[in-house]
């Protein structure tokens, strides 16, 4: 889904700032779903370009330990991915 927001060009410090809230959503996600004990490897990416429209990036490496084979990790990943970037999408209308 793409939703074009009018606003100015973002500052290095709000850019740094969406960074970090799209993280920590997935992030959040994840152990809401996990216990921390229970992963092996939570890598997470995200990067924004561009200013009209801005595109966030989110990437996760996520390995489970073979406790956790009830849990499918693709679908946990989707599902953080996608919190993450309604987390983005709300950030960038609050600064409009």
């Amino acid at each position: 889904m793409l939703v074009e927001l009018g606003f100015s060009e973002l500052t290095p410090e709000q850019i740094e700032l969406l960074c970090e809230t799209a993280e920590d959503v997935a992030h959040k996600h994840i152990l809401s779903q996990v216990s921390n004990k229970n992963i092996e490897r939570l890598d997470i990416s995200v990067e924004v370009e561009g200013t009209k429209p801005v595109n966030v990036t989110i990437e996760i490496d996520l390995l489970l330990s073979k406790e956790t084979k009830n849990i499918d990790a693709e679908a946990l990943v989707k599902q953080a991915i996608d919190a993450a970037h309604n987390a983005s999408e709300n950030f960038l209308r609050q600064i409009t």
